[in-house]
């Protein structure tokens, strides 16, 4: 299980782990816990959620990854927590055999910090380090979410995203099938609750505050606008701000979708993304074949050995 603490910027350390549930000590989840809650009163103003990690739910903290920001470091200074992302792991099916979805989850950045880029470590390196960690295979991610800048990124880093308003947008069985079991399964992990309504055909969640998640809920002006007039648009249009409706997506974090959170996160021009698609490509073009063609008896999507055995 990925449990990495590491230098990420002027002053600020970035702790991921996966499943701390399991991976830590009672002591280390309890000031997990507190530093969480910390970041959430700074955002909220004191305002409570009561619904997953921060409702003091132990068994979705067995099944999540947690990403913290913190400021400070060196002998005798205490870090203090200004950000964090709880990506859930969500077990479903698909073509008949069990998976998993990670689900973007809650982010929370302080005011103080908002504009400084953490949301490209928040949510695209922890994805990439989840997506290293099972080997390079194709992972199905989702996101529900009623605010532009949130439903621009991940139509714009992840792959084959349903609902975008990209052309190339399509809404597949797959899509289709992943929606519906979010819905019937997981709404907890999201915090909507079982009488909010789910519209198959938009991909959108009606009267979706009502499972503990109300301090969320924004009206259209509040909520953070993208860059790309295009997603206000498609928020704007979609959403009923007012009754509280979310945009729940479908994609997947493939080796295009990693390749594209470097270029942006990391240009070429530096050494970091020079060395980073470095890597990419050169799994792309050779180890990942192999590693497809060797493993015959792991599900490899689309891929397989020319040859089934029983």
């Amino acid at each position: 299980m990925i449990n990495l603490l590491w230098r990420s910027g002027r002053n600020l350390t970035t702790h991921i782990v996966e499943r701390p549930g399991l991976a830590l000590s009672a002591e280390e989840l309890q000031a997990l816990t507190a530093d969480l809650r910390t970041v959430a009163a700074l955002t909220l103003k004191n305002e409570d959620l009561a619904y997953g990690v921060l409702g003091g739910d132990v068994e979705r903290l067995k099944n999540c990854v947690v990403t913290i920001v913190y400021q400070g470091r060196g002998k005798g200074v205490v870090p203090r927590p200004v950000a964090f992302n709880v990506l859930s792991l969500l077990d479903v099916e698909l073509a008949g055999r069990p998976t998993q979805v990670m689900h973007l989850g809650l982010v929370m950045v302080d005011p103080s910090f908002r504009g400084r880029g953490l949301s490209a470590t928040l949510y695209g390196l922890t994805c990439v380090l989840m997506f290293l960690a099972g080997q390079g295979r194709p992972l199905w991610v989702s996101n529900v979410s009623q605010v532009p800048a949130v439903v621009g990124m991940v139509a714009e880093t992840f792959s084959d995203v349903f609902p975008s308003p990209r052309p190339e947008a399509r809404r597949s069985f797959d899509h289709l099938t992943l929606a519906r079991q979010i819905m019937g399964r997981h709404r907890a992990a999201f915090g909507v609750g079982p009488d909010a309504g789910f519209d198959e055909a938009a991909f959108v969640i009606t009267d979706a505050y009502t499972g503990g998640s109300d301090a969320l809920k924004k009206t259209f002006e509040q909520a953070s606008p993208h860059r790309m007039e295009i997603y206000n648009a498609f928020c704007r249009e979609r959403l009923n701000y007012d009754r509280g409706d979310d945009v729940i997506q479908i994609g997947r974090i493939d080796m295009a979708a990693a390749g594209r959170y470097l270029r942006k996160v990391a240009p070429p021009t530096t050494a970091m993304g020079l060395g980073g698609l470095v890597v990419i490509m050169a799994a792309r073009m050779a180890v990942l074949p192999v590693l497809y063609w060797l493993s015959a008896n792991r599900p490899w999507g689309v891929l397989r050995p020319w040859k089934e055995t029983n």
